[in-house]
């Protein structure tokens, strides 16, 4: 049983709330005003707050506030009879956990108080930073996360997961939106169950909602059997719909009922299948704007926009290239086979280069360098000639040393020598993180060598 705070100066509205979750098995509070809804919230412990937007003294989007100032992991439902974009934008920024729109439908608000509660309990279970070890091992496999923004997504990613609300992924394409989308449903109850994605700009508007929500026999030509769609297919488990900012107005409807009665009905058919599927999506484009032009649906916005993750550009996250780039390297080289080094100039190369690919270009850019290698070594000369021309045009990346041979004028050769070795070492530690023991079989040399070879200050 669930204690649960409401707050509305309508007392038909409060009593209406009341007996719905007395009925669902909770405790409810009641109070008319935000004023006295706070000092409730100080003293006694809650497990949920539903509030309306307009409230005397208080409303609702302050009350929001102040209860994210002192009780972060409180999940709060916002009502409102006077839905516009911008008010739900503001209350999703700030925390909330839905924004529900009066009069609602008591599906709606059940599904809504069932989600919340689910992700304020996994927060207190997880002492309010949920150690979720799936998460953290992908930090080392394919969800790294080096830079400051990408640490924000993976907290985001361990508090979301075990909840089932809906999730929207912003970013530019091949950010890695799919990647964080699979690691919400890896670390979510539903990881044995189905994850299914699909690309909604991929596929025209009529076989669009054929996919989705599959079709009865005779439907159309062709249809000579009835055909199970992608959100039976994904019952159970997650459906990741991509490019949601191309989804056709009409079939954005049809989903928008999905959402609320957990329920499709396939083209041409007349019985309504029940469906348990948690939606995550993405988009390239900005949601908000496409509401504001008619492009999208305003209500579905609000279904949609529950939690948002934005994924940053590679250009605005540097701290991962590198990081990014040796995973690429770990795991396209053959076991067995020593890691191939990086030299420095294609490293600097890597870091100014301004990737308007994101990460999807990385990888190709990885493998091309990878087929045209020798000797185990990634330089300059092996990664794509467009990267590498555009890097130096930067001036961000400073001439191949030797190019000229200036860098080395008036060493003797064992000087040369020792200067290359001493870089050849430090790149060799630098892709397997210091790991002497790794780095003494990469070059095929004992552990006693290395250790004569390095620096005293790097013998520790």
């Amino acid at each position: 049983m669930a204690k649960i705070l409401l707050v509305d100066d309508e007392p038909r509205v409060l009593s209406l709330l009341n007996t719905l979750l007395k009925s669902d098995g909770h405790e409810s509070t009641v109070v008319q005003d935000g004023a006295l809804a706070l000092p409730l919230i100080q003293s006694e412990k809650f497990d949920l707050v539903i509030t309306d937007l307009r409230l005397r003294t208080i409303n609702g989007i302050e009350l929001l506030k102040s209860i994210r100032t002192g009780m972060p992991d409180l999940p709060v439902i916002l009502l409102t009879a006077f839905a516009t974009v911008e008010t739900a934008i503001d209350a999703m920024k700030l925390g909330a956990f839905d924004y529900i729109t009066k009069p609602f439908k008591v599906d709606e608000l059940l599904n809504a108080v069932h989600g919340a509660l689910d992700f304020g309990r996994s927060l207190k279970e997880g002492g309010g930073n949920l150690d979720l070890p799936a998460v953290a091992a992908a930090n080392d496999d394919d969800f790294l996360a080096e830079s400051p923004s990408m640490k924000n997504v993976r907290e985001m990613v361990r508090r979301v997961a075990p909840t089932d609300a809906t999730i929207l992924l912003t970013g530019e394409s091949g950010v890695g939106k799919e990647v964080v989308a699979k690691a919400i449903h890896r670390n979510s109850r539903r990881k044995d169950k189905p994850f299914v994605a699909v690309n909604c700009a991929a596929l025209p508007e009529n076989l669009l909602e054929s996919e989705m929500f599959g079709h009865a026999k005779g439907s159309f030509t062709g249809a000579t059997a009835n055909k199970e769609g992608l959100f039976e297919t994904a019952s159970g488990g997650t459906l990741f719909l991509d490019e949601m900012c191309s989804m056709p107005l009409v079939i954005q409807g049809k989903l928008l009922r999905v959402l609320q009665e957990k329920e499709i009905r396939r083209v041409g058919g007349t019985a309504s299948i029940p469906v348990d599927v948690r939606v995550l999506v993405a988009s390239t484009r900005n949601l908000e704007d496409l509401v504001r032009s008619g492009a999208f649906r305003q209500d579905l916005f609000y279904r949609l926009a529950v939690i948002t993750i934005d994924i940053h550009p590679l250009r605005e996250r540097k701290e991962d290239i590198l990081p990014l780039v040796h995973y690429y390297l770990r795991h396209e080289t053959p076991e067995g086979r020593p890691l191939p080094v990086v030299s420095r100039e294609a490293g600097d190369i890597l870091m100014a280069y301004h990737w308007p690919g994101n990460v999807r270009e990385l990888e190709n850019a990885i493998q091309h360098a990878l087929t045209f290698a020798q000797d185990g070594q990634i330089t300059a000369d092996v990664l794509p000639p467009k990267i590498v021309r555009e890097s130096r045009d930067s001036g961000h990346v400073l001439p191949a040393a030797g190019g000229d041979g200036s860098a080395y004028r008036n060493l003797s050769l064992k000087a040369y020598l020792r200067q290359k070795e001493k870089e050849y070492l430090a790149q060799v530690l630098a892709s397997v993180k210091g790991d002497k023991e790794k780095a003494a079989q990469a070059m095929k040399i004992s552990l006693a060598t290395l250790y004569r070879k390095l620096p005293d200050e790097e013998k520790m």
